[in-house]
């Protein structure tokens, strides 16, 4: 008997592998937004150490005039690197989203042929026992023939 051999083999592979190269891109999306997240925080955090220092200067007893328009113009810079920051984080979401589905695809696609493999060897295997059934079935009567 021959050995079971699913004719869409080749195709299986090929989406199998679409789906991991595209899971693979969706982890560097990932990836990707985790690092402009970090970079986003540490605006903010240097933003929140600029106005502790603005808050300590205008509460000296001298005030440096520079210094704090210094101050007050960096953490507006701050603002506005932390409002650019949160635009390319949201660009990288709907960019992951977008990703999301064509993984999800791409699986629908690959566990379409596995159940098709599936269901061919099932079929497969039943037609064996079938034909193995028979062919026992026919040494028993020739047996009782020649008996």
């Amino acid at each position: 008997m021959k050995k079971f051999k699913f004719r869409l083999d080749v195709v299986l592979n090929m989406r199998q592998r679409e789906l991991e190269k595209k899971q693979q891109e969706m982890a560097e999306i990932i990836k990707v937004i985790e690092e402009q997240q970090a970079k986003l925080n540490s605006i903010l955090d240097e933003r929140s150490k600029t106005e502790m220092n603005l808050e300590t200067l205008m509460n000296s007893e001298s005030i440096d005039v520079v210094m704090i328009n210094g101050h007050r113009n960096y953490s507006l810079k701050l603002v506005n690197d932390a409002r650019n920051q949160e635009a390319v984080i949201n660009r990288a979401k709907q960019l992951l989203e977008h990703k999301k589905q064509e993984v999800q695809e791409a699986y629908k696609k690959v566990k379409i042929l596995e159940k098709l493999k599936e269901k061919q060897e099932k079929q497969y295997m039943t037609n064996i026992e079938q034909i193995l059934a028979k062919e026992i079935d026919d040494i028993a009567v020739t047996r009782y023939k020649a008996g």
